[in-house]
């Protein structure tokens, strides 16, 4: 079960090219109203040669992962504090460009310049060849939408997912957006899979299984209705991108491993209206839900720590915080 989650969260991993909306399938049937749109660039964006890049970072063929849950050393927790402190920070400039009327492109190519000035790598970029520096995965879009000139409309929900890349570590987060005003509905959507995704975190500590997470998530999650996605789960990183564990945010009886002291992994659930069901788009990467219905997800990177967690990725002070995290304004549900 946690392999073919795994080869499905490989999705993101093994997916070799992009299309422009002129050669999609004419027979293929997308499931809500978006569509794709067109890429401003073809090929990566440039970075400067200053910039240390990983493996990928020229062929697109990362290298073998371990096949074990790594304990990061003392001077390697630094370095993922660093690389995580910097996957917060161009997230908070990617955050702060969403608006109608702007095109999921234009955020991807500010948050490319973030990274520029930070001195950092994208991660996602020719990740498996992926086009662009981050995923913007809109409405009925689950993860991995690609950005192009699609325009955000009032309305709208979006995941921007960032990874950056510094000193040999990388660090991976994620945060739902709203255009506008949106329906009651989709604040509900939001405001769940927030819930589930705090209460998992907080099941976090030394000497608990993995495998907890999925349940405390699911357990949640089933009192509204919603489903879990199962084709795409959270994963250790540090070296790699994607490690072991990979952790299935839905109930499991795999032995997934114990959390220990040292442990890095991401706790990322992706929470439907409708159908866990999911519908790869031509482009063989944007991957929506198979009745057209809504998505939301949210993604820390966690350290595993004496008494809990560290979140790696957390809001600084200068970022700002969504209505659903905050007591006078989150929904009551």
């Amino acid at each position: 079960e946690i392999l073919s989650s795994f080869i499905a969260k490989s999705n993101f991993i093994s997916r070799s090219r992009f299309y422009s909306q002129s050669i999609f399938s004419k027979h293929f049937q997308f499931t809500g109203s978006l569509r794709p749109g067109v890429q401003k660039i073809q090929g990566k964006r440039p970075l400067p040669s200053s910039i240390v890049v990983p493996d990928y970072a020229e062929s697109g063929n990362p290298a073998p992962r371990s096949s074990w849950i790594e304990t990061l050393s003392t001077q390697d927790i630094e370095s993922m504090r660093v690389a995580c402190r910097l996957a917060r920070e161009v997230l908070d400039v990617a955050g702060s460009m969403v608006r109608e009327g702007i095109t999921t492109d234009e955020i991807d190519e500010a948050l490319h310049e973030a990274c520029i000035k930070r001195n950092i790598y994208p991660s996602p970029l020719n990740y498996m060849k992926y086009p662009r520096s981050c995923c913007i995965s809109i409405n009925e879009v689950i993860c991995h939408g690609i950005p192009d000139s699609t325009v955000l409309k009032n309305g709208d929900i979006l995941n921007i997912d960032v990874t950056v890349f510094k000193d040999g570590f990388h660090g991976d987060c994620s945060e739902m957006f709203q255009v506008g005003e949106i329906d009651l509905e989709s604040k509900k959507l939001l405001q769940v899979t927030y819930n589930a995704w705090q209460q998992a975190i907080s099941y976090c500590k030394p000497g608990k299984p993995y495998s907890g997470i999925g349940s405390v998530i699911e357990d949640y999650v089933s009192k509204f209705g919603y489903s879990i996605v199962r084709d795409f789960c959270a994963h250790g990183i540090g070296r790699s991108l994607h490690a072991p564990p990979f952790i299935p945010h839905y109930r499991s009886k795999e032995n997934l491993g114990i959390m220990e002291v040292g442990h890095v992994f991401t706790i990322e659930p992706m929470i439907n209206i409708g159908t866990s069901k999911v519908v790869i788009w031509p482009d063989q990467w944007t991957a929506a839900t198979a009745d057209g219905k809504r998505s939301a997800q949210f993604e820390h990177t966690l350290l595993v720590t004496q008494n809990g967690v560290e979140i790696l990725t957390a809001k600084s002070i200068d970022s700002k915080k969504q209505w659903w995290e905050k007591d006078e304004t989150k929904l009551v549900l």
